[in-house]
């Protein structure tokens, strides 16, 4: 098994009540989960689940709409400050630390591999593609594409290694 195309779906699952990072992906799943069905059931599922997501959003400081496509297995152990794109696709098994943007400077967003780790306060901007298996240093600024396997750091985030 690839960690970097097979979700590892535990790694989503809350660990005791108070979990507020995981309890915002499992509402955001909720809610993705019961959008295209039109029964009264879940039109409720939907609505109850905007409501855990708006309360979990404000809990966690993160901006990170429902229709953003995320991979499973995405870990967020410090969700403060996160803000994806909501056309953003993040891949499998990823890993977002606090303070990271996602966002375009055009109408076209990131797409994010699997397996990619991004480290605090990092920005990744513009139509680009990280490949799978990139790891993003701490407060880098990326603003073009990455191939899988490197690990980027800087402003402009420049690749020091590649395996």
């Amino acid at each position: 098994m690839s960690v970097a195309t097979e979700p590892e779906w535990h790694r989503e699952q809350p660990r005791r009540f108070w979990d507020p990072s995981r309890k915002l992906l499992a509402s955001i799943r909720s809610y993705q989960k019961n959008v295209a069905k039109k029964s009264i059931r879940f039109v409720i599922a939907r609505k109850i689940a905007v409501l855990r997501y708006r309360f979990w959003t404000v809990i966690t400081g993160a901006e990170i709409p429902l229709n953003t496509q995320i991979g499973g297995g995405l870990m967020i152990p410090h969700p403060n400050g996160i803000v994806i794109h909501p056309d953003t696709t993040i891949g499998p098994n990823c890993l977002l630390f606090q303070q990271v943007t996602i966002g375009s400077r055009d109408s076209s967003p990131p797409v994010i591999g699997g397996h990619v780790d991004i480290g605090a306060g990092a920005k990744v901007l513009g139509a680009i593609r990280i490949g799978n298996d990139v790891r993003i240093g701490a407060n880098a600024v990326v603003l073009t594409d990455v191939e899988e396997g490197s690990t980027v750091v800087g402003i402009p985030a420049k690749v020091i290694n590649t395996s």
